[in-house]
């Protein structure tokens, strides 16, 4: 239990840190390509802050399962809420805190349903590099779709590349602390997945920049959807993760699903696209 609450309060800190850099991306997309971003100081600080929220995230992982630590990423979106509008010197309005609390009481029901943490749950080093490929290659569809006029396809592309990221930072940790049910991987191994997750973590990171072109509010709900989505699969289907109470237990979280997405779509079409700064 001391340890499933641990999550839960890095998962926050977690979340925190990205609203924040989503916030500060969303309002330099306008800036234009990577070499333009660079220039901006304050770009460099949703850099940072987003590498705070993946160290508090990969913490969090430590302590509780995924389809316990990824639902809590959609915090993100709810934090996002004053702090866009901080930016904006508005008051955050009615129908956002609606939204808001819609999607912390789905989120509430997930967290009182989800199993609990098992050491040693995470994908062998076959499983992993099974889950890279299949994802690259879908990744890469969506990055064409997106091409083609599907506006909100970098912003899916980059929450699926993080929650696989997640799934796969939970092997590399859980080999570090020598708590994988075959032993630690080899070095080499290690040192591969490690790879993987930095590419699909940057990944996800340039794929939100792109998404956000389109303003705040939307790529970040199908974001922030994409990611415990992606991992919840990866989840239940690779590492034996579920739900408390059996069927009931199912049932509780597929109403708590509904609930979130509800609260993500009023978040959506309540949210307003933050004005480009210059600094």
């Amino acid at each position: 239990m001391r340890a499933t609450l641990f999550a839960v309060v890095l998962s926050l800190a977690s979340a925190a840190g990205y609203a924040l850099a989503a916030v500060v991306q969303a309002r330099l997309a306008p800036a234009g390509g990577l070499r333009a971003l660079a220039a901006r100081p304050l770009w460099w600080w949703a850099i940072g802050l987003n590498a705070a929220g993946a160290l508090t995230h990969v913490a969090a992982l430590h302590y509780g399962p995924l389809t316990l630590v990824q639902p809590l990423g959609a915090l993100t979106l709810v934090a996002a809420l004053p702090v866009g509008a901080c930016f904006e010197r508005r008051r955050v309005r009615a129908a956002e805190w609606r939204g808001a609390l819609w999607t912390l009481g789905g989120l509430v029901g997930l967290v009182a349903v989800v199993g609990p943490a098992a050491p040693g749950d995470a994908l062998s080093l076959p499983e992993g590099l099974a889950v890279a490929a299949v994802t690259a290659l879908a990744i890469a569809a969506l990055v064409r779709r997106a091409g083609h006029g599907y506006g909100l396809g970098f912003a899916t592309a980059s929450g699926v590349a993080s929650g696989v990221a997640s799934a796969l930072t939970q092997t590399v940790t859980a080999s570090l602390a020598r708590e994988l049910p075959g032993g630690p991987l080899a070095a080499w191994q290690t040192a591969l997945l490690a790879v993987l997750v930095a590419v699909f973590a940057t990944g996800g990171l340039l794929l939100s920049q792109a998404a956000y072109r389109g303003g705040l509010a939307a790529p970040l709900a199908v974001v922030n959807l994409a990611n415990p989505a992606a991992a919840a699969v990866i989840g239940v289907a690779l590492l034996g993760e579920g739900f408390r109470a059996g069927p009931v237990g199912w049932l509780v979280a597929a109403g708590s699903a509904a609930l979130a997405a509800r609260g993500v779509l009023l978040l959506t079409s309540g949210q307003r696209v933050a004005a480009p700064v210059t600094a």
